[in-house]
């Protein structure tokens, strides 16, 4: 089953803050100051949630397994 991308969503929430954003940055306005740290949260919140999702499909059933990491080999040892 195909899960929604939540790409778009992120996108368009983070637009809609951009008139608060010049508010606080280009013109001082302190509520919108306190808006926009408002936001960050939300963004946080939704990072978080994002995280979640991703990590739930890659343990779906019939999900791959995940590789293990590379195993760097130490360089020769130089003759003496």
């Amino acid at each position: 089953m195909p899960v929604k991308n939540p790409y778009g969503s992120l996108r368009d929430m983070v637009a809609s803050w951009e008139d608060d954003f010049t508010k606080f940055y280009e013109k001082g306005n302190n509520a919108a100051g306190t808006r926009v740290r408002k936001y960050m949260k939300e963004l946080r919140d939704k990072a978080q949630e994002i995280r979640l999702g991703v990590q739930a499909i890659k343990n779906a059933d019939g999900a791959a397994p995940a590789k293990k990491p590379a195993v760097k080999k130490a360089p020769p040892k130089k003759k003496a």
